[in-house]
């Protein structure tokens, strides 16, 4: 049996912008059957959008009133994140396609819910595309390191990795022949 998902998708019939090779669209996610009292994470959401599209989309959603704050990733031609950051989405995202004409071809961006985990997503996004973040030289952790477990909200349960207490123990180095 196929796995019909939980929600169906409602697209309005005009576009909110195109050119010759795509088309960004607006619709809704409703709820299949009956609806379940869970709080949802995201207001609205756009992902790998043409950069070409940002002032139309911004347009939008200033004309509906809705807020343009949030979590937000520059990609490159192949759809890789090299920028991820929070905050006035749209003006952010501008700046860096300023600093990056060549490079930056589409956006993401996260309006979230509830704007006190806006930090929280900005970190994790941040950590599992580490290495691939060129333009986020002061947030990024490559390596086996982990960031710092305060990033996230209060009161969150954690599990942390941490060396073992004490001196550690270094190879000694052999005087040379």
């Amino acid at each position: 049996m196929a796995n019909k998902g939980i929600s169906r998708k409602h697209t309005a019939r005009t576009n909110v912008w195109s050119d010759s090779a795509w088309t960004v669209k607006h619709g809704r996610l409703v709820p299949r059957g009956r609806p379940r009292n869970v709080a949802q994470l995201f207001k609205v959401l756009g992902e790998k959008l043409p950069y070409s599209s940002l002032d139309t989309v911004e347009g939008d959603m200033k004309a509906k009133g809705i807020s343009r704050e949030g979590v937000y990733i520059a990609h490159d031609s192949m759809g890789a994140p090299r920028y991820i950051g929070r905050g006035s989405v749209f003006g952010r995202l501008r700046s860096h396609k300023k600093g990056h004409k060549l490079e930056l071809l589409y956006f993401s961006f996260y309006i979230v819910e509830e704007k006190a985990h806006e930090r929280e997503i900005e970190t994790l996004l941040i950590r599992g595309a580490s290495h691939l973040l060129e333009f986020n030289n002061k947030k990024k952790r490559v390596g086996i390191s982990p960031g710092n477990i305060r990033d996230y909200e209060p009161g969150t349960t954690f599990y942390e990795r941490q060396y073992k207490k004490g001196k550690r123990k270094t190879k000694r180095k052999r005087p040379a022949k």
